[in-house]
């Protein structure tokens, strides 16, 4: 599984407006849904909320890795959200978020978006990664960053 196989380039969004994170997820859920990957919201940005009121996403340097299962999608889908300000967001070591990696999984898949989050994990370790990432000025050039990174870290079969 790579990242680019869930995360499209028109599921990017460089200049998050809000800097609080139920309003930062929101924005990215909002992009979804008009992107029709998702068609309520709503209802996934509540299940969110649920899964943060058990231990913050924000896995510290400036990242955030929010997600939940649901019934409204096939297959596994994400979406990032890079902020030049940064987002509160509860994070483990207390400072502001700056990207965010939101993943949805289909409800009835098993450990799918445990996969993910070990995939972005890994990619997001690496300093430079993140500030490249931080600094990229459109989606295409954010998107390009993490399917080049990721094809360093990917073994050739």
């Amino acid at each position: 599984m790579k990242i680019t196989d869930f995360l499209k380039e028109e599921c990017i969004l460089i200049g998050l407006k809000n800097r609080e994170k139920k309003g930062a997820i929101s924005e990215l859920l909002e992009l979804l849904k008009e992107r029709k990957y998702i068609k309520d919201s709503k209802e996934i940005l509540d299940s969110i909320m649920e899964r943060e009121k058990l231990g913050s996403t924000g896995i510290g340097q400036g990242i955030a890795v929010p997600h939940t299962k649901t019934d409204q999608i096939e297959n596994l889908v994400g979406a990032v959200g890079i902020s030049e300000n940064g987002v509160s967001f509860d994070a483990l070591d207390g400072e502001p978020v700056y990207i965010i990696f939101l993943i949805l999984a289909p409800t009835k898949s098993i450990g799918l978006h445990l996969k993910a989050l070990a995939k972005i994990a890994r990619l997001l370790k690496d300093k430079t990664f993140r500030n490249a990432l931080r600094k990229a000025s459109s989606s295409t050039e954010a998107f390009n960053i993490i399917k080049e990174d990721e094809e360093k870290l990917t073994p050739v079969s």
